[in-house]
């Protein structure tokens, strides 16, 4: 069985990889204080992380920064906690297809609207949250650090030593990108 499963991810890869190279998006990031829209992908397996993740969404709009969150829970039933949230959006195992490429509207929306930022928070690499990472428009994409740069859609990539936690993420996150100042816009294919 986990053959047959090995053999329906390496197709929805292979799709994926031909839809990235069909894919025209530019790096297009000036500053923190420009970015107005933040989209986070999210592993939504540990429910209790979106305490921070609710915390971070509070001081960005504190900001007038607007954040969104797409994540991907495989649980049968939802977590109370994760209902009836407007800026939460949740896809679950029955809206991805036979190769685990996600087909809700949700996930289509996301892939198709420009954000400033995107922030990956899929620190497990499930695919249908990466093949949203990879084809998303996003100005600038973070995420965790990866030996092989080649197989991620990341522009930046931060190493957190000791353990990872979604907390200290999202502060490094935003830490390293108000470091980054180009108010002369620096785009590039």
């Amino acid at each position: 069985m986990e053959i047959f499963k090995n053999i329906r991810l390496n197709i929805g890869r292979s799709t994926l990889r031909k839809r990235v190279a069909a894919t025209g998006r530019k790096f297009n990031y000036s500053s923190f204080n420009h970015a107005r829209k933040i989209v986070i992908i999210w592993d939504a397996t540990n429910t209790e992380e979106f305490s921070y993740l609710s915390k971070f969404h509070q001081k960005m709009l504190e900001r007038k920064v607007s954040v969104e969150i797409l994540g991907y829970y495989e649980g049968k039933n939802l977590p109370d906690q994760l209902t009836a949230v407007r800026y939460l959006s949740l896809i679950r195992r029955k809206e991805l297809n036979f190769f685990y490429i996600p087909v809700s509207p949700e996930a289509i929306d996301f892939v198709k609207r420009d954000f400033d930022i995107l922030i990956d928070i899929n620190f497990r690499k499930i695919f249908p949250l990466t093949y949203i990472s990879f084809l998303s428009r996003s100005g600038i994409k973070v995420g965790l650090f990866d030996s092989k740069p080649g197989d991620t859609p990341f522009d930046l990539m931060i190493e957190l030593k000791g353990q990872v936690s979604v907390e200290n993420f999202l502060i490094q996150s935003v830490q390293y990108l108000e470091m980054i100042n180009n108010e002369k816009l620096i785009t590039t294919n």
